[in-house]
């Protein structure tokens, strides 16, 4: 079963990626080029220079370049969700597979996208130091292990402390232990801020929407569409026995 599981989960990831792109190009890509125009209006050109060579034009970057990589991406993420939707189901209760699948697509989007927003939220490509692309990438990489991490010790405290008549209080145990992890862990990361002072605010605020809402859209996607295809290879598997 988990095989079947695994490959309609890839199957969802990448659908939910094609529709992520159509939403990314209308909505994310517009505010990129914007943000390229505002740094190429501000750049320092030396004479006698040579102007840096493009490697990968615009128009790829926004074309085979997008659906490719959010493909991959989703093909990935839509994989490992399939295998903890096999281990969780049935552990929270009395969920249907779809309940459980679009329950575990919201927690996904709220530990992996929205928490690691808060400390280091999205901004365009064009913004930040070509010097600092790697420490960006490896502290926002360690925000979403970190509140992936919180997430499990979370887990297991309402686990160990959950008794019949006693889940609320479990339960805010957990979410309160889950708070205190990620704000410390916050504080322990560096900060990072190399928006110009003088970079539009509008373009910045629609750029971060837009990023949302495409995130938004790849996990919805996922949710729904892999919840409907599991709750088909369970009914199945029950029918066989």
């Amino acid at each position: 079963m988990t095989r079947d599981l695994l490959w309609r989960g890839m199957l969802a990831g990448i659908l939910g990626a094609l529709l992520a792109t159509l939403f990314a190009r209308g909505f994310a890509e517009p505010q990129i080029d914007l943000a390229i125009g505002y740094e190429e209006s501000h750049a320092v050109h030396h004479p006698g220079m040579p102007e840096e060579e493009e490697l990968v034009s615009r128009t790829t970057q926004k074309g085979a370049g997008l659906v490719t990589a959010l493909a991959l991406y989703g093909a990935a993420v839509g994989g490992i969700f399939s295998l903890v939707f096999a281990y969780g189901y049935g552990r929270m209760g009395r969920l249907g597979p779809r309940s459980f699948a679009l329950l575990l697509a919201a927690l996904t989007f709220l530990l992996v996208v929205v928490v690691p927003a808060i400390k280091y939220p999205q901004t365009p490509p064009a913004v930040g130091k070509h010097e600092t692309v790697a420490l960006r990438t490896a502290a926002y990489f360690g925000m979403i292990a970190l509140s992936l991490g919180a997430a499990v010790i979370a887990a297991r405290i309402r686990g160990a402390m959950a008794r019949p008549g006693r889940g609320f209080d479990a339960t805010l145990l957990a979410i309160m232990a889950y708070l205190g992890v990620v704000i410390i862990g916050q504080f322990l990361l560096p900060a990072i801020n190399e928006v110009p002072g003088d970079f539009p605010a509008v373009l910045l605020w629609n750029f971060r929407v837009a990023s949302m809402g495409t995130q938004l859209v790849l996990w919805t996607t996922i949710g729904l569409a892999f919840g409907y295809w599991a709750e088909r290879v369970l009914k199945r598997q029950q029918g066989v026995r």
